[in-house]
């Protein structure tokens, strides 16, 4: 019965910990900026070439900039859209190649169509491997 009452506490205090973090994430991640906005993307090639890009919009997330200016292809699957094809390069799964997103150097922790954009932003895409 005690070792019933502890798993229990266990639980409770599990679920607990994990609502309160679920919350503060909520209301802490990024919102997206409404309206009137220019954002710039450079994309970095598989070879080093680089090719900048400018991009005057109202979306308010990347990908939906990306998709309109159909600049990338991609598919969506379980954790958003998965980013195939950027400027004409596909990324190879044989050679396990990827397109990262960065913003002014520093990796996003969002998929491009969870990334919101505000004005000013500056994005890289670049081709990686595994």
């Amino acid at each position: 019965m005690k070792g019933n009452k502890k798993t229990l506490y266990a639980i409770a205090s599990l679920a607990v910990a994990a609502a309160l973090l679920l919350g503060i994430w909520y209301f802490t991640r990024p919102q997206p900026q409404e309206g009137a906005k220019t954002v710039a993307v450079e994309v970095v090639h598989g070879d080093g070439s680089q090719k900048a890009f400018e991009f005057h919009t109202d979306a308010e997330y990347l990908g939906q900039v990306l998709m309109e200016e159909e600049l990338i292809q991609g598919e969506q699957g379980a954790y958003g859209l998965f980013i195939t094809v950027v400027d004409g390069e596909t990324a190879q799964d044989s050679l396990r190649q990827w397109w990262c997103i960065t913003k002014e150097g520093e990796r996003v922790d969002t998929g491009a169509d969870a990334t919101p954009i505000a004005d000013g932003d500056r994005f890289e895409l670049t081709l990686s491997t595994y």
